[in-house]
């Protein structure tokens, strides 16, 4: 059983939901997403996405997609950041999921990967752009190394394909909240709530929803019908405001205790 698993039967057992946040990985720099990494685990964050920076991010929308802009500007590759999180995993055991595309997976090596990443300390890889055969291979190797293939699932989804996810999914499942690319949202809308109730039909994993969660209130609905809500594009935000004044890692410390629902600080001070 890896990190994310124990991490959701822990919050299932205490009757909790999970926030997961998500940043760019070297983004303004290594050094500094390291240091926001260790915040977000030490304010509660349940499980963290790391961005794998890439020059074609088609599931992203702007704000990510400068965020990886501004990481590959620093030269940061996927050797990098597991080399990141080998730091942190000195002092931190919060699980850990790349957030990647089908390419940078693939230059590296999937059998590559899959050992590195376990010796690294990674719990989790989501491939945005990996489906049918190619992800059941990623999922299998992955597998074979302790590591959870998170699956992608979107309203557009058909109910043959959430039954095929679901059979070899593993770890939780990522719904996306609505059609097309990452960003905050003043609304999350009725389309995520209908497909968790849909993919539940499928599937006992667990079912985390993101793509347009920036806001509290916003966690508060996505935490009345599903495991988890997952906040990417309004973090990342923050980041990118701070850089000129060199103050990021208070800057998301500011932002996350604005942003969590009080139940998730008192979980993390206990």
């Amino acid at each position: 059983m890896n990190r994310i698993t124990k991490r959701f039967e822990m919050l299932q057992a205490r009757g909790r939901k999970g926030f997961i946040p998500f940043i760019t990985a070297g983004d303004p720099d290594l050094a500094t997403s390291t240091q926001i990494v260790l915040t977000l685990a030490g304010m509660g964050a349940d499980i963290i996405e790391l961005g794998v920076p890439f020059t074609d991010p088609m599931a992203d929308g702007p704000t990510i997609q400068a965020s990886s802009t501004r990481a590959l500007g620093n030269g940061v590759t996927l050797k990098d950041i597991l080399a990141m999180v080998r730091e942190i995993r000195e002092t931190c055991e919060t699980p850990i999921v790349l957030f990647s595309y089908f390419n940078p997976i693939f230059r590296f090596g999937i059998e590559r990967l899959a050992i590195d990443a376990a010796a690294t300390g990674i719990d989790g890889v989501l491939v945005t752009d990996a489906v049918d055969d190619e992800a059941s291979e990623i999922g299998q190797t992955l597998h074979e190394h302790g590591i959870d293939l998170i699956s992608l699932i979107a309203p557009t989804t058909s109910d043959d394909r959430l039954r095929s996810i679901g059979e070899r999914a593993r770890g939780f499942l990522y719904a996306v909240s609505r059609a097309g690319v990452t960003g905050a949202q003043k609304e999350t809308g009725e389309s995520a709530e209908t497909l968790v109730k849909r993919a539940r039909r499928f599937t006992d994993l667990p079912i985390a929803v993101g793509f347009g969660i920036s806001t509290r209130s916003q966690i508060e609905e996505v935490w009345k019908y599903a495991d988890a809500a997952v906040v990417g594009s309004a973090i990342v935000a923050e980041i990118e405001r701070s850089i000129a004044t060199g103050n990021t890692v208070e800057t998301i410390r500011d932002f996350i205790g604005g942003l969590l629902p009080q139940v998730a600080k008192d979980a993390a001070e206990s």
